[in-house]
């Protein structure tokens, strides 16, 4: 064997969902720029991952599953997905496993390498949310784990007092995202300044789009007495958009669809409201300084198991920092068309309210920014690489 090839370490990383495939890509940018060593990498992942040169196992959508009860018909594929990374996993021999979010499927195949006693280091980026519900998910953590990554400031005495390595990296949406471009928007699609623009983000998976839709397009024909001149944009991954079709060939409205990622930013900087499903995607609207509610339908069995788990007041991560509704939250029996059109006219037409949000979103941001000047991607890099070595 040569140098070259001794030289060259191996990585297994998998990404379950749209913002965990974002993750995923900064990630294996910031590890190349980094590593004195080349790196090889293997796994599961999105666009953006793929971007950088990862050829994924499968599809990383049939993966983006949430709730309890929803996830029963599709046991099966997920069993085979998961039996497939872990011979995958086997067969590569990597020097390092990293999961990103998606506990569900990730936790299953590190449990399982673990079990047959698998030589490499295993580090989970995104931490479960053990702060809302089952905290003692953090001791599991400690048994599969080498080391956790976290987003949140707060997260760390979960895991460090269970014996678990961690380290606060910050949250990329916050610290590395950049606003997109209002005018440039509106231009390409012809939206004048005195259109209303509504933005509609009901989720990555196909479950979400089909609950939140229904809903949004009767909160917007609610919306058009008070604002006849009105249009609405809907930004969700390439594999839902089949979904949109009763919304769109039917829509009285001006109706556009996007699935890229500058074009969805530029959308959400265009827009005068965002309806925006609980979830990372809240953070860009906000830093967009955009007005906005967050809302969220599943089924009602889900919903009734999770409150006998739950232990935090609000969905949103900027309530929950914050410990106030500072973004409005209809969910489930409040996500009804006339509660949400109710509440966007209110923010609408009150510059007041809507300063006020704008105010709070900006002291929740500001905690969730590492110290020093580094970039998220770049502090997670560097202690992955340490723990290579």
């Amino acid at each position: 064997m040569n140098e070259f090839q001794t030289d060259l370490k191996t990585i297994y990383i998998i990404a379950g969902e749209p913002s965990g495939d974002v993750l995923g890509a900064h990630l294996m940018r910031a590890l190349r720029e980094h590593s004195p060593q080349q790196l090889l990498f293997y796994g599961i992942g999105g666009e953006k991952m793929e971007e950088e040169g990862l050829k994924s196992l499968f599809p990383y959508h049939e993966l983006s599953m949430m709730g309890l009860v929803e996830i029963i018909p599709h046991l099966w594929r997920t069993i085979t997905h998961i039996a497939s990374t872990i011979a995958d996993i086997i067969m590569k021999q990597p020097q390092m496993v990293i999961t990103i979010d998606s506990p569900g499927f990730c936790f299953r195949i590190v449990k399982k390498l673990r079990k047959i006693g698998l030589k490499t280091k295993f580090v989970h980026y995104v931490a479960p949310t053990v702060w809302a519900y089952k905290p003692k998910r953090a001791i599991k953590c400690a048994k599969l784990f080498d080391h956790m990554l976290l987003l949140l400031p707060f997260e760390a005495p979960y895991f460090k007092n269970v014996g678990l390595d961690c380290t606060f990296v910050g949250h990329p949406v916050v610290c590395e995202s950049k606003s997109g471009n209002a005018s440039e928007f509106r231009a390409k699609y012809e939206i004048p300044e005195d259109v209303k623009l509504f933005c509609l983000l009901p989720g990555s998976r196909k479950g979400e789009v089909n609950r939140h839709m229904p809903v949004f397009a009767m909160t917007l024909s609610l919306l058009s007495i008070c604002y006849p001149k009105l249009a609405f944009v809907v930004a969700v991954p390439e594999h839902a958009q089949e979904l949109l079709a009763p919304y769109l060939n039917n829509s009285p409205f001006r109706a556009i669809v996007t699935n890229t990622e500058q074009d969805k930013k530029n959308a959400i900087a265009a827009s005068n409201f965002a309806f925006v499903k609980s979830g990372t995607v809240a953070f860009e609207v906000a830093l967009a300084k955009v007005p906005m509610l967050i809302t969220y339908k599943m089924n009602s069995i889900s919903v009734w198991l999770l409150k006998l788990m739950i232990t935090t007041k609000y969905v949103n991560l900027i309530n929950i920092l914050l410990k106030k509704e500072a973004i409005p939250e209809l969910l489930q029996e409040h996500s009804t068309p006339m509660m949400l059109a109710s509440c966007a006219n209110s923010l609408l037409s009150s510059p007041e309210l809507q300063q006020k949000q704008r105010d709070s979103i900006k002291e929740a941001l500001g905690r969730l920014v590492p110290p020093g000047i580094e970039k998220p991607s770049d502090i997670a890099a560097k202690k992955i690489l340490s723990l290579l070595s």
